[in-house]
């Protein structure tokens, strides 16, 4: 998938691959860590390639946090309007496992080292619905993306550097 993604980049017109490689980093699993590394690789200026898979997998992932504290809100109100039920869903155990991690670190813990296990845009919406403050998971998660994508873009370039 990672080569299919920078063979799409590299195809694009030299003034829109910053672009491809904002778009493939939207996608989970791809985040900015491996697209900084496909744009790297496809050619960009490492700068460039950095930003633009940093604000791709920014973007996504503040769409998700959006997205889930919509539904936790409305979804908290109606059980508040119902008549006191308050239905236990069960939890899946990657889920249980998640949360488990979430409790022991907190937002930042999670947002810092979850990545190594599930996209940001999934740790994101997990937080967000145990009741983690949007705000706090977008800030942190962002801290996270830049540290990640920037790590990974500097890696892919000098390797780059050192095979080229």
């Amino acid at each position: 998938m990672i080569d299919a993604l920078q063979d799409f980049t590299a195809s694009l017109p030299p003034f829109l691959q910053w672009f491809g490689v904002m778009l493939a980093s939207a996608i989970p699993f791809v985040e900015s860590y491996f697209g900084s590394v496909i744009g790297v690789l496809a050619g960009l200026d490492p700068v460039l390639a950095i930003v633009a898979a940093i604000v791709g997998n920014v973007v996504s992932m503040v769409v998700v946090v959006l997205s889930a504290h919509g539904v936790r809100s409305r979804v908290g109100a109606a059980r508040a309007t119902s008549a006191g039920e308050d239905p236990v869903a069960e939890e899946s155990p990657r889920r249980r496992r998640l949360r488990a991690q979430f409790d022991r670190y907190g937002v930042p813990g999670v947002s810092l080292l979850g990545q190594t296990i599930l996209p940001s845009q999934i740790t994101s919406a997990a937080m967000v619905g145990f009741g983690a403050s949007r705000n706090a998971v977008i800030l942190w998660q962002v801290i996270s993306i830049i540290l990640w994508g920037v790590t990974f873009g500097v890696l892919a370039s000098l390797g780059v550097r050192f095979l080229g």
